[in-house]
């Protein structure tokens, strides 16, 4: 199966934003990935008082270019995740669309950044965003996939839901902050992919976004890592574009029988 991790840097033009994420998806297409994975909130990112302004009901514009893309090149496309509005609340939803462009999954994000980090105003998505409750996971051709949204990846109990529920790649679209990430993105990634002996496939945004006096900056260095923990692609730290990962899905059955460790759970389920 191959993937193709779309990085973007996406500011406050939603117009702008889709063009560069169509291309990106184009150019995902031309080098024959399966499925094209776009970062958490990659048509909006920027003041978090424009979020109910910029949601939408799904199917919405953007969602449905989503749908046509994926119908027009044939192949899985993970939309990152974009606002959604429902019942009069926000969220912040990733959505998986098949090859004839039908939504195959709808995931909305659980666990909802609050915090405060040095020399940056604080972050309260829980301000404007209402958070998810569902696991979610998703049949394809070649294996069950689960979804996640950046700052889930804090939080194993949830990959290790998603693997009860025979997910074997975990999706981590992201805006992940350049301070945590120096810190933890390659760690917690690789982490959650040896845990739970499966694929982790983590586009993400990279640079700066929202007033220069925010100092907001985001980390880039979309990745994948395999389910030994090793990293099989990743982008760099700046730059827009696509960056391919080939993956050998046998590689978790094998690495799931040379150490059962998913079997010998004790305290449950799910964990």
């Amino acid at each position: 199966m191959r993937v193709a991790l779309c990085q973007m840097n996406a500011g406050e033009e939603v117009d702008k934003n889709v063009l560069v994420a169509t291309e990106l998806i184009e150019e995902a297409a031309e080098g024959a990935a399966d499925m094209a994975a776009l970062p958490e909130m990659w048509a909006y990112l920027g003041r978090s008082s424009r979020h109910a302004e910029i949601a939408e009901q799904i199917p919405g514009p953007i969602s449905q270019g989503l749908a046509k893309a994926a119908r027009r090149h044939g192949m899985w496309v993970l939309g990152g995740s974009i606002f959604e509005r429902h019942e009069g609340r926000v969220y912040n939803t990733s959505l998986l669309f098949d090859p004839a462009g039908d939504v195959a999954a709808s995931y909305r994000k659980i666990h909802l950044f609050d915090v405060e980090l040095p020399g940056q105003p604080p972050i309260r998505e829980s301000a404007t965003i209402s958070g998810g409750e569902q696991i979610v996971t998703a049949e394809t051709e070649f294996c069950r996939v689960g979804l996640s949204i950046c700052y889930d990846l804090r939080f194993p109990e949830l990959y290790r839901a998603l693997a009860a529920a025979g997910a074997e790649i975990l999706c981590v679209p992201s805006a992940f902050t350049h301070e945590t990430g120096r810190a933890h993105w390659e760690v917690l990634l690789r982490a959650r992919a040896i845990e739970d002996q499966a694929f982790v496939v983590a586009p993400a945004m990279w640079g700066s976004w929202g007033p220069p006096e925010g100092h907001r900056r985001c980390y880039g260095h979309s990745i994948v890592v395999d389910p030994w923990g090793r990293v099989v692609a990743e982008a760099p730290e700046e730059g827009s574009g696509v960056t391919f990962a080939d993956l050998d899905l046998a590689e978790t059955r094998r690495v799931r029988q040379r150490l059962p460790a998913l079997g010998h759970r004790r305290l449950g389920p799910t964990c």
